[in-house]
C-alpha cells in the first residue's frame, strides 16, 4: 500500500512519443506506483513476458502494431490486466471499438490530470476488490470442504467415482446403504463438489419427525396456520433455495407427504401451510435411505413416480463388513481426529486389536467404529504404553469367535468375499467370457460388469 491508501499498481505505459512516456511515468511514480515505459508494441509484449501488470495504458496509433491489436495480445496473454486506450479526439470511434473488445476505459489527449487520476484510482479499487474476493473464495473453499471419504477398497473407490461424476451436475441423487455407512458424508461431498457449494446445504431427517411436524418443517407455515403458530416460519425448501436439500431416510415419509414432495420436485414451487401464495424454491435434491425402496414400491408403501423422480442417479454405499480392508485406515483416522480434539497423544492400535477390529462384523458400520474408537481413546488414557488393546474396545468376544467354523473348521467368510471369489472363478473357467459367466451364474451381463468393477477383478 502507498501513503494515500491506494493499492500500489504495476503500470505499463506504451506510446511512441517520449514526452508522453516520460510525463505519465513521472506522474504515476510520484503517486507511488511501479511503472515501466515501452516505445512500441514489441517492447510492450516483451515486458508482458517478463512480469505481470495491473494496468496498461496503450496509445491507439503507433508505428507497426497499433493499439487495438496490442490490446488483443495483452488480454490474451494477461486477461486480468486492465487496458486503457489513449487516443486523440479524432479517434474516439476507434476507442469505443476498443471498449467493445475488452478495454477497461479510454482517455483522450491532451490528458486531463483529474480524469487520468480517477481512472487509475478506479483501477486500483477494482484490483483491491479482486484480491479480497480471491482471498474470500480461498477461505470459503477451505470452509465448505467436507470430511474426506476414506477408504481404498474397490466398493468405496467405486462410490467415490460416482460422487465425482454426478457432483458437478444438478441431477437428483439417491444414496442407499445400511445405517451408519456415511450417507450424510456423501451428501456433503456432493454439495461441496457442485456449483451450489457456496449456498446452503439443508439436512432433514425424515424418520425423526411425525407427519405434521415434517410437513411444517419442509413447507413452512404462515402465522395462525395452526395452534401455536404465532409467527411465519420458513420451511426447509425455502431455506435450501439456491443450494442442496438432503432428505435422509426418505423411505419413512408418509404417502401424503410423498404426493406433496413430488409436486414440489416437479414445479420447484411451494405453498406454506396455511398460506395461499406460491414461493419459488430452486434446490438440488439428494435423498438417502436404508430401505429397499423398490421393494417398498412393490408393497405399495412408496410411490413409484416419486421413486423414479429421486432415483435419477444412485450411489450405493457398502457396509463396513464388505470393505474390511478399510477398517484399520478408518480406525486410525478416527483416533487421530479424536486425539487432536482432546489434545492428547494419538495412541497406536495393538496387533491383536487390529485382528479384533477386522474380524468384527460392525452391524452399526462406520458410525459404530467411530464410537468404538472414541470409547477406546477415553478408556485407554489411563493405561501406559499409548496402545489401544482389545480390552478397550466395546466389541463382544462372541462375534470374533463366531467367524471360526465349528469343530475348529475354516473361518466363516463375509458374503462379499465369497461372492467375489465365486465370480472370479466363473470368469476364469469361461476365459473371461462375460456372457458365458453370466449364464453360469444365472444373472445378466450388466450385473457381472458391475461386480467386476466393484470388486476390481482383473484377468490373470
Amino acid at each position: 500500500m502507498i501513503d494515500n491508501g491506494t493499492v500500489r499498481l504495476r503500470i505499463l505505459v506504451v506510446d511512441d512519443e517520449a514526452i508522453v512516456r516520460d510525463s505519465l511515468s513521472g506522474w504515476f511514480e510520484e503517486d507511488g506506483h511501479d511503472v515501466k515505459a515501452a516505445e512500441d508494441a514489441a517492447h510492450a509484449l516483451q515486458a508482458l513476458k517478463e512480469s505481470e501488470w495491473d494496468l496498461a495504458l496503450v496509445d491507439i496509433k503507433m508505428p507497426g502494431m497499433d493499439g487495438l491489436e496490442l490490446q488483443r495480445r495483452i488480454l490474451e496473454a494477461s486477461p486480468r490486466t486492465a487496458v486503457i486506450i489513449m487516443t486523440a479526439f479524432a479517434s474516439v470511434d476507434t476507442a469505443v471499438q476498443a471498449l467493445k473488445e475488452g478495454a477497461f476505459d479510454y482517455i483522450t489527449k491532451p490528458f486531463d490530470p483529474e480524469r487520468l487520476s480517477h481512472i487509475v484510482r478506479h483501477t486500483a479499487e477494482r484490483r483491491s476488490l479482486e484480491r479480497e474476493n480471491l482471498s474470500l473464495k480461498q477461505h470459503l473453499d477451505h470452509v465448505v470442504q467436507p470430511q474426506p471419504i476414506l477408504g481404498n477398497s474397490p466398493l468405496i473407490r467405486r462410490a467415490k467415482e460416482l460422487i465425482d461424476t454426478v457432483a458437478p451436475t444438478d441431477t437428483a441423487v439417491l444414496i442407499t446403504g445400511e445405517s451408519g455407512t456415511g450417507k450424510e458424508l456423501v451428501a456433503r461431498a456432493l454439495h461441496a463438489g457442485s456449483p451450489r457449494a457456496y449456498m446452503p446445504l439443508v439436512v432433514v431427517n425424515c424418520g425423526a419427525l411425525p407427519e405434521g411436524t415434517l410437513e411444517s418443517e419442509l413447507f413452512g407455515h404462515e402465522r395462525g396456520a395452526f395452534t401455536g403458530a404465532q409467527y411465519r416460519h420458513k420451511g426447509k425448501f425455502e431455506i435450501a433455495d439456491g443450494g442442496t436439500l438432503f432428505l435422509d431416510e426418505i423411505g419413512e415419509i408418509s404417502p401424503r407427504i410423498q404426493v406433496e414432495l413430488l409436486r414440489v420436485l416437479e414445479d420447484k414451487k411451494i405453498t406454506r401451510v396455511g398460506g395461499a401464495h406460491q414461493v419459488r424454491a430452486d434446490f438440488r435434491l439428494v435423498a438417502a435411505t436404508n430401505k429397499d425402496l423398490w421393494e417398498e414400491v412393490g408393497q405399495g408403501r412408496f410411490r413409484d413416480d416419486l421413486y423414479f423422480r429421486i432415483n435419477v442417479f444412485q450411489i450405493p454405499l457398502p457396509a463396513l463388513r464388505e470393505r474390511r480392508e478399510d477398517i484399520v485406515l478408518l480406525a486410525e483416522a478416527f483416533l487421530e481426529r479424536l486425539a487432536s480434539s482432546m489434545n492428547v497423544p494419538v495412541p497406536r492400535l495393538a496387533p491383536e486389536t487390529v485382528a479384533r477390529l477386522e474380524s468384527y462384523d460392525w452391524p452399526g458400520n462406520v458410525r459404530e467404529l467411530a464410537n468404538a474408537m472414541e470409547r477406546a481413546l477415553v478408556v485407554q488414557r489411563g493405561d501406559p504404553g499409548r496402545l489401544v488393546l482389545p480390552k478397550h474396545l466395546p466389541i463382544p468376544v462372541e462375534n470374533h469367535e463366531s467367524r471360526v467354523g465349528s469343530n475348529g473348521g475354516p473361518p466363516i467368510l463375509p458374503l462379499s468375499e465369497v461372492e467375489k471369489a465365486h465370480i472370479a472363478r466363473a470368469l476364469e473357467e469361461t476365459g473371461w467370457n462375460v456372457s458365458r459367466a453370466a449364464r453360469l451364474l444365472g444373472v445378466d451381463r450388466t450385473t457381472i460388469y458391475n461386480k467386476i468393477k466393484a470388486y476390481d477383478l482383473k484377468q490373470g
